[in-house]
């Protein structure tokens, strides 16, 4: 329980950039998802997905719920896999 005006605020802030950030790596996995999937059923729309997916990676780096690196490896798998198949 915070006990100082400060303390308050930091939780309201800490509750606030939880939600967003949680939005965000949701975003991302869910698009994540979406273009594996189309990779492995060969869809037509695959290379938008992936397109859809590598922004949605590099939002989440550049918003700092990703580290880069694991932003990069994300992005380097999906595009391997996606050139592979």
């Amino acid at each position: 329980m915070a006990q100082h005006k400060s303390a308050e605020k930091r939780n309201r802030q800490n509750i606030v950039r939880k939600t967003r950030n949680n939005d965000i790596r949701s975003r991302m996995r869910t698009a994540v998802k979406a273009a594996r999937a189309a990779i492995a059923d060969q869809a037509e729309n695959k290379d938008a997905l992936v397109k859809k997916a590598l922004s949605e990676i590099s939002r989440a780096a550049s918003k700092n719920v990703l580290k880069k690196t694991t932003a990069g490896r994300y992005m380097s798998r999906l595009m391997r896999a996606s050139v592979a198949k």
